[in-house]
């Protein structure tokens, strides 16, 4: 049974405002000591340089710095944070206006940060999240994976997540709608289903459709050697039978004909990498013909729209996990397109039907088709016990359901928990049997709340605005939604219903065997994949008018890169500073081809080493990053300005105002213009001025590389790119190599903001202003340790707004 939680006033956890954990102090928020100036002196700097236009009578950006009393910092915290992130980045006074020298700005910060930093320390707010915090897509699915061994797509059973603060997991914004309840019901019947298996389901049919401009002319990754193109498909088999897979081919846009079949192709089909099936499609049938009018009508019929249709085959497959591939044979002497090469890209599809390689464009999996039972993986994991008798069914029915309540309920479960689930068992039972009756029981437990939301309830009786440390059951939750984007596992759960997780050393044992295991990816699908826009990526279409060569084999080499970059350094925990400075990167031989360098091949990533001279190390380097912050036909130093500077260092922009004129790319007699010339006459538009002369200089660095990171050395026709800039505050850069060198002499800038994101998607809120500093103090600590990345979870996972929550004032 849970425990309840009794009441708490101040929790005796909290000595002198800090969290004391039994594995040992979190780092203090209070940081060095304030500089030598007085009070008196601040206030000085203060009007001299910011009341001009932070006053009470004009209060630019909601602020009246003229009546804020700079000896009473922590009186007003949500104002001095924004005064002080402001003069740490050097984002104010803005340009041209006077601004202090760097002592005066360096005083300025550490006063304000330490009165703020011992204001918390005095008084720590952990912050509110919401009582109940449903689970985004990713986690449902990740939630269904490690309760029942299953992997679904959660995107095809439920709607796409809200998102704020740059991430879908924010509790507030994860709202319940009528539709999205009848979602999470077909996705609950249907996972069931799969789980356990139905011999009675009806016949299912899916397609799985290949990227269109996807190059099919190379082996893909995860096919046999000796095949080019095709696509490979993992799948999901709730029960065995005969499945019958349907190939279609891609058709050009003159006519709707299959192309490149004037020559015989060959098409494997395997499951599991054992052949099914060998199709032979086009070539001429019968001996050479000379050339005639009648022999040239033959061969267009070769490219009809009806040559597919015989690739279809019927294959006994057993029940759970299976691999399909479908693959062509590959034949160096067939037909290329040499009228278009040197393009790295298939055109075929805009020629004629005689053009290119015949391409795959669908694959059918339809079945089953006498369906049949059989073991899987998921049936192992439910069915714990086997009745021997109908007596024995609902006693092995409740060791079932049981187990599952507890790890998908993510705490001890009640004897009432159970009692619902075996009502829907016993009404399964009565028409289908015994796993029917399993089967509508766990289709009850993935509608209940507790398995939908994550539930963190208040001490009774608390009175308002207590602050209390979290139970360690919600701790547990707390950690591996953060780590893994999933439930506790076994081992995690068993230690939180101990109460054992704040003893010595515990946590972070935890913390760390957590990153150890393969579940921690999620940091990298679901934290860098949001935080760095990777999730864009897939949805970039530059323009291949101005770059023929991009197709989507680069688009996913591009995406793999910084995936195995982040991955990298949670893996070996390295320093975080290395998404910066990387004096590597990982790379195939198409992204090598892109990138310019020399003796890569394959469709294999490898790790290779990166010279000093170098402008693809770090982030700054990655086409993946260039082409987010592009648009499809042009680079944005916009874009690509404001990316840096809410990234990098940390602060972010004011919003454009209504109405902004569009950049004038051409002159007015039609010429282009290069992009500094086009964002200069833009910036002398007042309007545009105030944000532009913050954001232009930081995306010209990285003018170099073009709308799909690709290097140039011109912009436009015969106009030489200039890549000098400067950042806010004041140092100058030419090019992505001293724009790289510029960030990392002041890396706590880079490291807050890591910290800051982190923590955001950790809580799953957004941070306030009084969680800054434990931002601060995160920072602090990684400092300590070369800033490794299990060094800012750690401080994390210790920080009182990951430990604690406060009932509602």
């Amino acid at each position: 049974m849970q425990k309840q939680r009794p009441a708490y006033a101040l929790p005796a956890a909290i000595v002198g405002g800090a969290l004391l954990l039994a594995a040992g102090a979190p780092p203090s928020f209070a940081g060095p000591a304030p500089a030598s100036a007085s009070a008196g002196e601040h206030r000085a700097t203060l009007d001299r340089y910011c009341v001009t236009c932070h006053n009470d009578r004009l209060r630019i950006a909601g602020l009246a710095l003229d009546a804020a009393d700079v000896e009473a910092v922590g009186e007003d915290g949500a104002t001095w944070e924004k005064v002080a992130r402001k003069l740490r980045t050097r984002t104010m006074p803005p340009s041209p206006r006077p601004r202090p020298d760097e002592a005066a700005y360096d005083g300025l910060v550490a006063y304000l940060e330490g009165e703020l930093d011992r204001a918390a320390e005095a008084a720590p707010d952990p912050g509110r999240r919401p009582a109940l915090h449903r689970l985004n897509r990713a986690e449902y699915a990740n939630a269904v994976r490690d309760l029942l061994g299953l992997r679904i797509d959660a995107a095809a059973l439920l709607p796409p997540d809200d998102a704020s603060y740059g991430f879908d997991n924010i509790g507030d914004v994860l709202r319940v709608s009528p539709a999205l309840l009848d979602g999470y019901l077909d996705a609950a019947r249907t996972v069931a289903t799969r789980a356990i298996g139905d011999p009675a389901a009806a016949v299912e049919q899916i397609t799985h459709r290949v990227p269109p401009d996807l190059t099919q002319d190379r082996r893909l990754d995860g096919l046999p050697f000796g095949t080019r193109g095709g696509a490979r498909i993992e799948r999901y088999f709730p029960v065995g039978g005969e499945y019958e897979i349907q190939v279609r081919l891609q058709r050009n846009f003159i006519g709707g004909r299959i192309m490149g079949l004037t020559e015989a192709h060959e098409i494997e089909i395997t499951v599991d990498g054992e052949r099914v099936e060998l199709f032979t499609v086009g070539g001429r049938r019968g001996a050479a013909e000379p050339e005639s009018e009648e022999s040239e009508a033959r061969r267009r019929t070769y490219g009809d729209r009806e040559a597919d249709a015989g690739l279809r085959v019927r294959v006994p497959l057993q029940a759970g996990r299976r691999v399909i591939g479908v693959s062509f044979l590959d034949r160096p002497a067939a037909q290329v397109e040499g009228a278009r090469l040197p393009y790295l890209r298939s055109f075929a599809i805009l020629g004629e039907a005689t053009e290119g390689l015949p391409h795959v464009d669908t694959v059918t999996i339809t079945g089953p088709h006498g369906a049949a039972g059989g073991e899987t993986p998921s049936r192992a994991r439910i069915f714990t016990c086997r009745p021997a008798s109908r007596a024995d069914e609902p006693a092995c029915a409740r060791s079932i359901l049981t187990t599952l309540a507890r790890r998908a309920y993510r705490r001890p479960v009640s004897e009432g928990d159970v009692a619902t689930l075996l009502d829907f068992f016993e009404a399964g039972r009565r028409d289908g049997g015994f796993e029917a009756g399993v089967r509508l029981g766990l289709q009850r437990l993935l509608m209940s709340p507790d398995f939908i939301f994550r539930v963190e309830r208040d001490p009774v009786d608390a009175e308002a605005g207590t602050r209390y440390p979290v139970s360690d059951v919600e701790l547990a939750a707390r950690l591996s939604f953060f780590l893994w984007s999933s439930a506790p596992d076994d081992e995690l759960l068993a230690l939180a219903e101990d109460e054992r997780l704040r003893e010595p050393g515990v946590l972070e044992a935890e913390v760390r065997r957590m990153l150890r295991d393969e579940r921690a990816s999620a940091l990298v699908d679901n934290f860098a994949g949001q935080w760095l826009h990777l999730r864009n990526v897939p949805h970039a279409v530059p323009d291949t008018r101005i770059f023929p060569d991009f197709d989507d084999n680069l688009r996913a080499a591009m995406r793999r890169e910084t995936e195995l970059l982040f991955e990298t350094i949670v893996r070996e925990d390295r320093s975080v500073l290395d998404l910066l400075g990387a004096r590597y990167t990982f790379v195939n031989e198409r992204l090598a081809r892109h990138y310019g360098i020399p003796g890569i091949y394959g469709s294999r990533f490898r790790r290779i080493p990166l010279g000093d001279d170098s402008v693809r190390g770090g982030l700054l380097g990655q086409a993946s990053i260039q082409m987010v912050t592009s648009y499809p036909n042009r680079t944005s130093p916009v874009l690509r300005g404001k990316w840096l500077l809410e990234n990098v260092l940390g602060t972010a922009p004011p919003d454009p105002p209504a109405d902004v004129p569009a950049i004038e790319e051409t002159t007015a007699d039609g010429q282009p213009r290069s992009m500094r010339e086009a964002m200069v006459r833009h910036r002398a538009n007042p309007a545009c001025a105030s944000c532009h002369q913050v954001l232009d200089p930081l995306g010209f660095g990285m003018e170099h590389f073009d709308a799909v990171g690709a290097w140039r050395d011109t912009d436009g026709p015969n106009v030489a790119v200039d890549a000098t800039g400067s950042l806010p505050g004041g140092a100058r850069f030419d090019g992505p190599r001293e724009l790289r060198e510029a960030l990392l002499r002041q890396p706590e800038s880079f490291v807050r903001v890591v910290a800051e994101r982190l923590l955001t998607y950790a809580l799953g809120r957004g941070v306030e202003h009084y969680d800054l500093p434990a931002v601060r103090a995160v920072a602090r600590s990684a400092a300590q340790d070369d800033y490794r990345f299990s060094t800012l979870v750690m401080s994390i996972v210790e920080s009182v707004p990951f430990q604690m929550r406060r009932t509602p004032s």
